[in-house]
């Protein structure tokens, strides 16, 4: 297909199975690391586009950086409430626009206790 995908997950274990089953699929363009997704992966960053699967309490900053001018990333963020939201890299900053209410699981990490 042309493309990378680079996969955080926080959970060893939950890691160990998504390898597991996308290998299974036949699937060799996937990198996997476990780790704090709110850091990203800086080392094989710039990215086109970054998809968040857990709620961080505010943007990560790590992935705002890692993301390439005209980069997206769609990301759950919860303030009052958790709301979808679509991160557009610019030249000169970031455009946020919110999407649609939804319901994730909260971002664990070290990072996000901070």
């Amino acid at each position: 297909y042309g493309c990378s995908v680079y996969t955080i997950e926080i959970v060893k274990s939950h890691a160990e199975d998504a390898r597991e089953l996308l290998d299974s699929m036949g699937y060799s363009n996937i990198k996997f690391k476990v780790g704090d997704g709110y850091k990203g992966w800086p080392e094989c960053a710039p990215f086109d586009a970054i998809i968040v699967t857990a709620a961080p309490h505010n943007l990560p900053q790590p992935l705002v950086d890692q993301l390439e001018e005209g980069g997206r990333m769609v990301i759950p963020i919860e303030e009052d409430h958790q709301e979808l939201c679509l991160v557009t890299k610019k030249k000169n900053g970031i455009e946020q626009k919110r999407i649609t209410p939804v319901q994730f699981v909260p971002m664990t990490g070290e990072a996000e206790k901070n």
